[in-house]
């Protein structure tokens, strides 16, 4: 079945619903729905995004969205379609900026306005300790001491792991979010699939995420453009994905080659290393092409960044 709405995990469709000035009324909504009841957005500002990607490739590989409330606290909103190295230390590398632009020239207190960093993930981080903390859609990060008490309460780090959100529509509401934040959380997992707005979440704010979202109100060039960014968002997938299996398929033939003391499966498996590393080479030309950072090139295939320079 054709879809009748955009993926908000593209690029494209992110910038749509939650991007475009006339979209302030939904991220202000979805932002509220984050944050606690006395830190509630009245009304928001865009502000450039530019000096949050340092280069081409950053801004080739997530879409940033940096606003300001009306209190002056500062929000990014980061939207990442796949884990790649040092993805945490990025984020915290991105909260710098807001904190240093809000430096006075002159005598200056050092007083500083909140700073938010909300990510939307389309992975999970699979390096948690404990069981619970694995299946928990929403990670709250401030700074705290070794007691864990907060240490200091105006740099906030939000994750959203999309891939742990599994309610149903009739569950919405039950789980540890609110309500509000589980409807959102459910109209990002399943917009693409949506071929009729659910009676759950049709509101005033819903209802205009929607028609915003919807393909038919597209014109010929935002359509174009969203089949374009939809095909490199799939294919970044698909070859992050394949670059993951070969990468078990790699583990699995290592671990026999532990266990291995004759050397009769020697020639079998020589052959399959060698189609692994093949693979991984046509895997990074792909990832190169779509303009995937060195880090998460390097991260899906294990070739150093010198081997991956020379392809």
């Amino acid at each position: 079945m054709k879809a009748k709405y955009v993926n908000p995990f593209t690029d494209f469709g992110f910038k749509k619903i939650f991007g475009e000035e006339a979209s302030k009324p939904l991220l202000i909504d979805f932002l509220n729905a984050l944050l606690p009841e006395n830190d509630q957005i009245v009304d928001l500002t865009f502000k450039n995004n530019e000096q949050l990607a340092q280069t081409d490739l950053d801004r080739k590989a997530i879409y940033d969205i940096y606003c300001e409330n009306e209190k002056g606290e500062k929000f990014i909103v980061e939207l990442q379609k796949a884990k790649q190295n040092f993805f945490k230390e990025r984020t915290v590398f991105y909260s710098t900026f807001p904190i240093r632009e809000q430096a006075e020239k002159g005598e200056w207190n050092y007083e500083l306005k909140a700073v938010y960093c909300i990510g939307i993930l389309d992975f999970t981080f699979d390096d948690y300790e404990n069981e619970p903390e694995k299946s928990e859609v929403v990670h709250t990060i401030k700074l705290k001491n070794q007691h864990g008490k907060t240490f200091y309460d105006k740099l906030t780090f939000i994750y959203l792991e999309m891939p742990n959100f599994n309610l149903k529509e009739t569950e919405l509401g039950t789980g540890q979010h609110s309500i509000r934040l589980d409807k959102w959380l459910y109209f990002i997992k399943h917009l693409e699939d949506f071929q009729t707005i659910p009676a759950i979440i049709a509101d005033e704010v819903f209802n205009q995420a929607f028609e915003k979202a919807e393909l038919a109100k597209f014109g010929q060039k935002d359509l174009y453009d969203y089949e374009m960014n939809l095909k490199i968002y799939r294919d970044y997938k698909n070859t992050v994905t394949t670059a993951f299996d070969e990468g078990k398929l790699e583990g699995i033939i290592e671990g026999k080659l532990e266990g291995i003391i004759e050397g009769k499966l020697e020639g079998m498996i020589e052959g399959k290393l060698e189609g692994i590393i093949e693979g991984k080479l046509e895997t990074a030309k792909s990832l190169k092409k779509l303009g995937v950072p060195m880090e998460t090139i390097m991260a899906a295939t294990g070739l150093t960044k010198e081997q991956i320079d020379i392809l």
